[in-house]
């Protein structure tokens, strides 16, 4: 059941839905034939980031001398401002979608900051910082909300058509109403871990 709650909840924080039109785009200048690889070398890079914070966040915040409570609680906030923008999203979100890149995109911003976000390398932090020894677990659970995401965003264009602009922000809106519920869980959880050392 927790393997399942953690991949929701890094499912949710990837919000392929959300990023579905701009995606759509920032590829609007691809050639359609080439859009497929382009989104799944992304959604690949993506994934390398990801696992790179997962493996490596840890040493990161030891060389930072970051404690666990404060990755926590600046994971918490982030993760509420992003929920609380997939529900009221902003116009600058939009403009986005609207205007093709002039160049092929490569790593950013698909790849990151869109998939493999801010919050996203927080939380994996999160989890490795205190449970280091279940490090490859938590890559799985990584693996099992990534699968889905990227399948999502190969298959942007014929979901934009069926759900259309509408269905996509109702989809977006409801995912933001339930990560604002766990940031705010996170948050309280590194309020807690930080009262309860001092």
């Amino acid at each position: 059941m927790e393997g399942i709650s953690l991949g929701l909840t890094l499912f949710l924080v990837m919000d392929p839905l959300g990023n579905v039109p701009v995606f759509l785009g920032c590829l609007r200048g691809v050639d359609d034939r080439r859009r497929l690889r382009v989104v799944v070398r992304e959604s690949v890079f993506a994934l390398v980031i990801l696992l790179l914070f997962l493996f490596f966040g840890t040493t990161l915040t030891g060389i930072l001398q970051i404690h666990t409570e404060a990755l926590q609680i600046s994971g918490g906030v982030l993760l509420f401002l992003i929920s609380v923008g997939m529900i009221f999203p902003r116009s600058k979100h939009s403009n986005a979608a609207e205007q093709p890149l002039e160049e092929e995109p490569f790593i950013v911003p698909l790849a990151t900051p869109l998939v493999a976000g801010p919050s996203c390398m927080a939380i994996l932090m999160v989890l490795v910082s205190q449970h280091p020894e279940r490090t490859w677990f938590f890559a799985v659970i990584l693996l099992m909300a990534w699968a889905p995401t990227a399948l999502i965003l190969m298959l942007a264009a014929p979901l934009s058509r069926l759900l259309g602009p509408r269905g996509l922000a109702a989809c977006e809106r409801l995912m933001g109403m339930i990560l604002t519920v766990i940031a705010v869980q996170m948050l309280l959880d590194g309020v807690k871990s930080f009262l309860t050392v001092k």
